[in-house]
C-alpha cells in the first residue's frame, strides 16, 4: 500500500508539473505574439477612433472586424443583434467554449482632444446634430479583441476548446428601440453553447499596467426614472388657488434622498437615486399645471433593486397625494447589475496575477456605472475587469473621465489587455477540459 501511495504521488506530481509546463509555454507564446502586434493594434484603435459610429450604426467598424476575422480563418457571422459580429475559432483539441466580448459603439459627444486621429464623424441623435466620439474606450476594446483573435488563431492547434468572439453593438443603449446590444445578442442565442464569458473595460483614471477586479457585484444595475407631477395652475400672486407641482416636486426630490440615508444598508452596497432634469413652468408669475422630473437609479443585486423601487413608489405617490397632486411614475429597467461569478473569479485570479503581476492588481469597490455585459453573465458564469488606460504618474482626479469631450486613453496598456484575455482563455480551458 505504501508503494502504491508513493507511486500515485509521483504520478500526480508528474501530471501537475506537465500541466504547469504546458501552461507556461502557452503563456510565453501569447506574450511573444501580443508584443509583436502591438503597433498593429494601436493602428486599428486609431482608425476606429477617427471613425466612431453610434449604436446599431457600426457598419464600418463591423466590416473591419469581420474582414480581419476571416483573414485569420475564423468562422464569422455578421448582422447579429443588428450590426454585431460573432467569430468562432475552433481549437485543435476538444474542450469548453470560452466567449470574449468587446463593445463597438461610440457616443454623441464632440471631441476636444487635439489628436492626429481625432474623431471626424457627426450624426443625428434623438433629433439633434452632434459630434460622435469614442468617449468611453470602446475603440480600444475592439482593437484589443481583434489582437487577441490574431494571437489565438495563430496557436489554434494547441487550444483545448473553442473561442467565441463577441463584437457587440449598442452597449451605450439606443433611444429608439426597446431591446439592443448584449440583451439582443443573448436573445438571438449567442450564449447557448458558451461555458464562460470574459470582458474588459479600459479605464482612463486607472494607471497603465494596473488591472481592477472584484468578486461578486462589480457594476450597478441601471434604471430610468420618470415622474410627472400634475397640480392646479394659478397666478403666482395667489398660490393658495393652486396645487403647486413645483413645491410638490421639490418635496419629492428631497424625499427620494432619504432612500439612501434611511432605507439602504450602505455597509453592504451603495445605491444612487439621481434626478437629472426638472421641467416645468414658463413665466415668473404663473404656477404651472405640470412638472416633469427625469433621473437615474443605480443598485447592486435584485433584492436591493426591489427595495429601492418600492421606496421610490411609496415616497413619490404619498408626497403627491399629501399635496393634493396626482403623479405618473415610470421606472424602466435597463441593465441588471454586473456580477462576477465568485467561483470563476477565484479560479482566474492566478491568470490575472500572471498577466499583470500581483502588485498591479486593484481590488475595486463597487462601481456605480453600468454595463450590459451583465446580460451575458446572467446566462453563463462571467468575469469583467478594468484595464488601466491613464498615463503613468497621472492624477485620476484631474484626468478627464469617461463620456466627456476630453476623454483620453494611453495606448501603453493594450498588450496587457491582450495578454489577460488570452490567459483567461488558455487557463480556463486547461482547468475545465
Amino acid at each position: 500500500m505504501k508503494y502504491l501511495l508513493h507511486s500515485l504521488f509521483f504520478v500526480s506530481m508528474f501530471v501537475g508539473t506537465e500541466t504547469l509546463l504546458a501552461q507556461t509555454a502557452l503563456r510565453s507564446t501569447i506574450d511573444t505574439k501580443a508584443n509583436a502586434i502591438e503597433a498593429k493594434v494601436i493602428e486599428w484603435r486609431r482608425d476606429i477612433h477617427m471613425h466612431p459610429e453610434l449604436g446599431n450604426q457600426e457598419f464600418r467598424t463591423a466590416k473591419k472586424i469581420a474582414d480581419h476575422l476571416r483573414s485569420l480563418g475564423i468562422e464569422v457571422t455578421e448582422n447579429v443583434a443588428v450590426t454585431g459580429v460573432v467569430g468562432v475559432l475552433k481549437g485543435g483539441k476538444p474542450g469548453p467554449t470560452v466567449a470574449l466580448r468587446a463593445d463597438m459603439d461610440g457616443l454623441p459627444v464632440t471631441e476636444r482632444n487635439d489628436l492626429l486621429f481625432k474623431s471626424v464623424n457627426t450624426a443625428t441623435y434623438n433629433g439633434q446634430e452632434t459630434g460622435v466620439m469614442h468617449a468611453c474606450g470602446h475603440d480600444s476594446h475592439v482593437a484589443i479583441l481583434m489582437g487577441v483573435a490574431e494571437v489565438l488563431a495563430s496557436m489554434k492547434d494547441e487550444l483545448e476548446g473553442n473561442v467565441k468572439f463577441l463584437f457587440q453593438p449598442a452597449e451605450e443603449g439606443v433611444y429608439d428601440v426597446d431591446i439592443a446590444g448584449a440583451e439582443l445578442m443573448v436573445k438571438e442565442g449567442v450564449m447557448d453553447d458558451v461555458d464562460a464569458v470574459f470582458g474588459l473595460h479600459i479605464n482612463s483614471q486607472t494607471e497603465v499596467g494596473k488591472i481592477g477586479y472584484r468578486s461578486g457585484p462589480i457594476m450597478a444595475a441601471v434604471d430610468n426614472l420618470e415622474i410627472t407631477v400634475k397640480g392646479v395652475q394659478a397666478h403666482g400672486a395667489y398660490p393658495w388657488s393652486s396645487v403647486d407641482p413645483i413645491v410638490t416636486s421639490s418635496q419629492i426630490i428631497m424625499g427620494l434622498q432619504t432612500i439612501l440615508s434611511r432605507s439602504v444598508n450602505v455597509t453592504q452596497n451603495p445605491a444612487v437615486v439621481t434626478i437629472g432634469a426638472i421641467h416645468g413652468g414658463i413665466r415668473h408669475n404663473i404656477i404651472p399645471e405640470e412638472v416633469k422630473l427625469i433621473g437615474t437609479v443605480r443598485t447592486f443585486g435584485d433584492e436591493q433593486q426591489k427595495l429601492v423601487h418600492k421606496r421610490i413608489n411609496e415616497i413619490v405617490i404619498n408626497i403627491a397625494e399629501s399635496a393634493g397632486a396626482t403623479v405618473d411614475l415610470k421606472l424602466e429597467k435597463l441593465y441588471p447589475s454586473t456580477v462576477n461569478n465568485p467561483d470563476l473569479t477565484k479560479e482566474m485570479l492566478p491568470s490575472l496575477e500572471a498577466a499583470a503581476g500581483a502588485e498591479n492588481l486593484i481590488y475595486l469597490n463597487p462601481v456605480t456605472g453600468a454595463e450590459d455585459f451583465s446580460f451575458f453573465q446572467r446566462e453563463k458564469p462571467g468575469v469583467f475587469i478594468f484595464l488601466g488606460g491613464m498615463k503613468k504618474g497621472g492624477d485620476p482626479l484631474t484626468t478627464p473621465s469617461h463620456h466627456t469631450p476630453g476623454f483620453y486613453i494611453d495606448e501603453g496598456g493594450f498588450v496587457l489587455g491582450m495578454r489577460t484575455l488570452s490567459y483567461f482563455v488558455v487557463d480556463y480551458m486547461e482547468k475545465n477540459k
